[in-house]
């Protein structure tokens, strides 16, 4: 595909330096559909990133468009901080109806503000409040956020360091895989609770994503889980599970927690759970944990209607039948497969992982998966990549895309392999 040089001087005269995915896709995007991305110019590229798994159900969902067409046109309520509003009533009964009570899962719902790290900051200041600690554990390479809170649970050094301020009173350990299995699952950890000499504090609660997405694509076993939500109950520390960008669907189960059979005490949901694209994130406890004094955690667009509108709309026409799931992981054996093909192919060392819809290639060279996917682009199909170094290619499609666009995908992934070489 030949690609015309975009006007992009306003952007890079007037926008702030810290802008970074448009570095990679150096065009003006117009439209957008489906699994479909199109630019000013005309040329078509393949979404196998899907709003970083904000849009897990395509752009511009026609199902979802019509409903938020017609919630705008009868001038329903857009900003209701947290007023009751019909929207987020039907919302809430969808959400208990459809998610929670088929899955015996007794959560309240709290809406925190509009985006993840919201949830997780609300997350672990409750977690606190109950406990009355301030300690939280988290795992290498997690990402949990870009405010204080949230920065202080996460790796990623370079993100750290943005804080400029100490990030205090969370301690990290190793995530499943991270010591190649040499040492025994959570030997660390329980020695360090063991051991009145250790100088770890008594921990409130422990943080964990199932699969690591901005870490890696490091994907935690069930049996891991388990051990993890055994230790935390023993030990008397909330068991946290962030699926911001791993939960409403992307692993298959709409909380990727539920192929481990676990049930964590606070789980923070955001990017997919309005289905359109829009702001919108909960945080969901057990109803023991609810000493949330009125208006103690609250926030200015935390009733953002228009998204309970298409988050209502997606729970009753993807999640009601029980069709999704079983469409994700016939979807995500379809990529294992062309994965393993091209990795097969390599003459140098790499590897590919994951579960359902989130998949990636890790490079032992570890400036591959940049030039991969700038060939990507180059070729009209949009992916990033992750991990510490950037060394993971990562495949984040829409669930809604059809056999035949992931084939696609998948052999222009193939090619700029090849060609990167």
């Amino acid at each position: 595909m030949t690609i015309t040089q975009p006007d992009l001087s306003v952007f890079e005269t007037l926008e702030s330096e810290v802008r970074s995915y448009c570095r990679g896709w150096p065009t003006v995007f117009d439209r957008a559909q489906g699994s479909y991305m199109y630019d000013e110019d005309g040329h078509t590229y393949l979404d196998f990133f899907a709003g970083a798994g904000s849009l897990n159900y395509g752009h511009n969902n026609p199902v979802l468009k019509r409903a938020l067409i017609d919630y705008i046109e009868r001038d329903g309520v857009t900003h209701g901080l947290d007023m009751s509003t019909t929207a987020k009533r039907a919302f809430l009964e969808a959400f208990q109806n459809i998610i929670l009570r088929p899955r015996d899962l007794p959560y309240k719902v709290m809406f925190p503000g509009p985006t993840g790290t919201n949830a997780v900051e609300s997350a672990l200041k409750l977690a606190r409040k109950v406990k009355g600690r301030e300690a939280i554990v988290s795992f290498t390479n997690a990402f949990h956020g870009m405010s204080l809170g949230s920065l202080a649970v996460t790796g990623n050094a370079f993100k750290r360091a943005g804080a400029g301020i100490p990030l205090v009173h969370g301690t990290p350990m190793p995530f499943d895989h991270y010591l190649d299995g040499q040492v025994p699952d959570f030997l660390w950890f329980e020695r360090l609770l063991e051991d009145q000499g250790s100088g770890l504090n008594q921990p409130a609660a422990v943080i964990v994503e199932t699969v690591q997405g901005e870490g890696g694509i490091n994907v935690a076993r069930a049996e891991w889980l388990r051990e993890l939500a055994d230790l935390c109950e023993r030990r008397d520390m909330l068991l946290i599970v962030d699926d911001i960008q791993m939960g409403c669907g992307r692993t298959g189960a709409f909380f990727s927690f539920e192929e481990a059979g676990i049930v964590p005490d606070i789980v923070t949901v955001s990017k997919s759970i309005s289905g359109y694209g829009l702001p919108m994130a909960l945080t969901l406890f057990k109803p023991e944990l609810d000493i949330w004094e009125p208006g103690e955690h609250n926030g200015t667009f935390r009733g953002n209607n228009p998204a309970f509108v298409t988050a209502a709309a997606t729970l009753d026409t993807y999640w009601a039948d029980g069709q999704m799931e079983k469409q994700t992981l016939a979807r995500g054996e379809q990529v294992e497969q062309a994965l393993r093909a091209i990795v097969d192919e390599l003459p140098e060392e790499a590897e590919y992982r994951g579960r359902g819809l989130v998949w990636g290639i890790e490079f032992a060279d570890k400036e591959r998966a940049s030039a991969i996917a700038a060939r990507a682009f180059e070729l009209g199909l949009l992916i990033e990549t992750s991990g510490p170094e950037s060394e993971v290619v990562k495949l984040l499609p829409a669930l809604t895309i059809s056999p035949e666009e992931l084939d696609e995908g998948l052999r222009t992934l193939a090619r700029a392999v090849r060609e990167t070489a």
